[in-house]
């Protein structure tokens, strides 16, 4: 039997230099060209979210995340993958202890190559034989989008996220307003960006939160300015239509922009036209409105605090964003990945998540929804020593600090890096990405600013 060209990889997986190249080497002199070696093993749901492969050979003792927790990992997310263990134990219970969790073969290092050949050859024919039958979970859920990498940044099995995606990819290619509505913490932004993504429009998108804005600080930040249109202004600026031309502009949290404000906006989308500050030329304009609140702007109108004609021009395309607390099932993905990453950061172990940590967890009712959850694991880690991690680790499911109760006990602090990376997002969103304006904001000097921004995009 010839080697099959597989249009998904082999993942090889093992922290030791030496195997990884053996068996590598070993594989690709039998004909398989399409293989991915990976020595880190925090590295493998990342790189399986971006593509899923034909096949996994995992090394089960390894640092971070040993090769056990991860087969359990893959076989409740990707039940139908099959993975073969690596390993230099010879024990029988290992062996059968793996094929428990899910493994279909066992093979001993150093390895024979004949064996792992045979190994790999018999796993890939059992894939091929049951594909139309047996597809992953994953695949199965993105089976009719068309473009599933313009959502590879979203973690969900959850069928209301899947229609909406595929909504998302309908609307996508068109010029019109997006109103997208959705608790804080939802995940509004994301959406937004893969609307841009399917948009293929060749400017950039550009992100604006306009709370607190007032009319002129909201006129300079879209609009720009011209030299002399008020105090200070002795240069002109671009404001973020321009820099958004050809692109799209996001604009977060509408339902808190000002009345003048709004009469502004509604001229742009009905006639594509703006003016920038202290100018009397009109300016045209092709960029995307996508539009994003956490509020009920019919409510809105009806108390004569948001224009009804602008509701009309936004909502062009509408779609609303489910709570975390109604697709549950996305929970255990999204803890596992938090609970990764926060190891990660904080250069901890990546601890073991037992049961009922999840089964409290679906209890709780996540008012700050994803955003809160990641929040919530980030300070649980930060105080995590050894063993699985456990809800007495997380405020608000009962645990650290809530033997006294207090204002303070009843949310979820952020811890300072955080609370500091929402303040440099905020101050430059405030300013229209001015950094000069935004140091002044934050009693920095610019310079240390910009190298605040520049590992904040470096972790992105």
């Amino acid at each position: 039997m010839d080697a099959p060209k597989l249009d998904r990889p082999i993942l090889i997986v093992d922290d030791e230099p030496e195997i990884l190249m053996a068996v590598d080497t070993t594989l690709r002199m039998a004909g398989f060209d399409n293989i991915i070696t990976i020595a880190d093993s925090r590295d493998v749901i990342r790189q399986m979210e971006r593509q899923i492969p034909s096949l996994i050979l995992l090394d089960l003792n390894m640092p971070h995340i040993n090769g056990g927790r991860l087969l359990k990992i893959i076989r409740k997310t990707w039940p139908r993958i099959p993975v073969i263990v690596l390993t230099g134990t010879i024990e029988v219970d290992t062996a059968v202890k793996c094929m428990k969790i899910g493994a279909m073969d066992y093979i001993i290092k150093p390895v024979e190559e004949e064996r792992l050949i045979r190994s790999v050859k018999n796993a890939l024919s059992w894939d091929e034989a049951g594909e139309s039958e047996q597809k992953p979970l994953h695949q199965d859920l993105f089976a009719q989008i068309k473009n599933p990498a313009a959502f590879r940044q979203i973690i969900t099995q959850d069928k209301q996220m899947h229609s909406i995606f595929h909504y998302v990819e309908a609307v996508g290619p068109s010029s019109q307003p997006v109103l997208i509505f959705g608790e804080t913490g939802v995940g509004k932004e994301l959406i937004g960006k893969c609307i841009h993504t399917l948009s293929q429009r060749k400017g950039k998108l550009v992100v604006v939160n306009v709370a607190g804005l007032d009319d002129n600080v909201f006129s300079d930040t879209l609009f720009g300015h011209v030299p002399g249109a008020f105090t200070g202004a002795d240069k002109a600026r671009s404001g973020l239509i321009e820099q958004a031309a050809g692109g799209t502009l996001m604009l977060d949290e509408i339902g808190d922009l000002g009345m003048t404000s709004q009469v502004k906006l509604l001229r742009l989308l009905q006639e594509g036209e703006y003016m920038a500050l202290g100018s009397d030329r009109t300016r045209q304009s092709d960029v995307r409105i996508i539009a994003s609140t956490n509020k009920d702007l019919w409510a809105l109108e009806k108390k004569g605090i948001f224009r009804k004609d602008l509701i009309y021009r936004l909502s062009t395309h509408t779609l609303t964003l489910p709570p975390l607390r109604e697709r549950l099932v996305d929970l255990p993905l999204l803890l596992d990945r938090f609970v990764c990453q926060a190891a990660d950061d904080l250069d901890k172990p990546v601890p073991d998540i037992p049961k009922t940590l999840i089964e409290t967890m679906e209890t709780y009712p996540f008012k700050g929804n994803i955003r809160e959850l990641k929040s919530m694991v980030h300070d649980a880690l930060s105080r995590y020593k050894s063993g699985p991690i456990t809800a007495d680790l997380f405020k608000g499911l009962g645990g650290a600090g809530h033997g006294k109760e207090s204002p303070i006990d009843k949310e979820s602090l952020p811890t300072l890096k955080q609370a500091s990376a929402t303040l440099v997002e905020k101050a430059m969103a405030q300013t229209g990405q001015n950094q000069s304006a935004a140091a002044k904001i934050l009693g920095i000097s610019q310079q240390a600013l910009s190298k605040r921004l520049q590992k904040l995009r470096e972790k992105k």
